[in-house]
């Protein structure tokens, strides 16, 4: 599963305001994360002793900083948006609006164009169109891969469910149903294909041992790597997308 898990509190010795330090049973090894409004989070495997995490963080401190930097200018993510850039599908959506005094509503037309069409001023129920049309076309455009990918890796998932969540991107429970997040429509398409097979690998190995990583290695060699590009994918979501 990949997911934020509950925070435990080690901040007097690492932290400062939007710090925190996350433990994760599927952490190898330390590694850190900027948000995009300045906030820390440092990732730790279980058990780590807090002089670790001080030192990973005084040795890291020049980067972090400049990150936050970074992440101090603003990022223009409109609402409405000009476009939808997903990227795991190949497809960019040109968001055309419509206006009107009736329901919101958002209407796919030919040539990869959504219709905006109703209050546009009611940014909450534009948010809300906006995210379920995505959740909608995250299922139509996962459920087959996904299907291939299982077949390919000899399982056979269960039901799919599409979340919108802000702290999990999938997850696989034990009856085979593989949950993702719509969000991974903004993602590299390797990075898609990337948790498709952690979660598959799931119905092989309901944890996250040396055999279960040996299984993801085996569908892909280069996990390490989409791994940690995907925990830096929430920089592509637009901010709408969560209040």
């Amino acid at each position: 599963m990949l997911r934020q898990l509950e925070l435990w509190d080690s901040r007097a010795d690492v932290s400062g305001d939007g710090w925190t330090v996350r433990q994760s049973p599927r952490a190898r090894r330390l590694s850190v994360r900027v948000f995009r409004h300045g906030g820390v989070e440092i990732v730790v495997p279980p058990r780590t002793p807090p002089q670790r995490v001080s030192a990973f963080v005084s040795q890291h401190r020049e980067w972090i900083e400049r990150q936050q930097r970074r992440a101090a200018r603003p990022v223009p993510w409109p609402l409405p948006p000009p476009e939808l850039a997903l990227r795991a599908v190949g497809e960019t959506w040109a968001c055309q609006s419509q206006g009107g005094a009736g329901r919101l509503r958002v209407r796919e037309q030919p040539g990869q164009v959504l219709l905006l069409h109703g209050k546009l001023t009611d940014g909450e129920r534009l948010r809300r169109a906006l995210r379920d049309w995505l959740v909608e076309h995250a299922r139509r455009r996962f459920e087959q891969p996904l299907r291939e990918l299982g077949a390919h890796m000899g399982v056979t998932p269960g039901a799919l469910q599409i979340r919108c969540q802000r702290t999990r991107w999938g997850s696989c429970s034990r009856q085979g149903t593989i949950s993702l997040s719509a969000c991974l429509l903004f993602q590299a398409p390797q990075v898609l294909r990337y948790l498709m097979v952690h979660e598959l690998s799931h119905l092989r190995h309901m944890n996250h041992s040396v055999r279960f990583w040996d299984e993801v290695a085996r569908h892909e060699p280069d996990w390490r790597a989409l791994d940690r590009e995907l925990v830096q994918g929430w920089r592509l979501v637009p901010a709408w997308m969560f209040r």
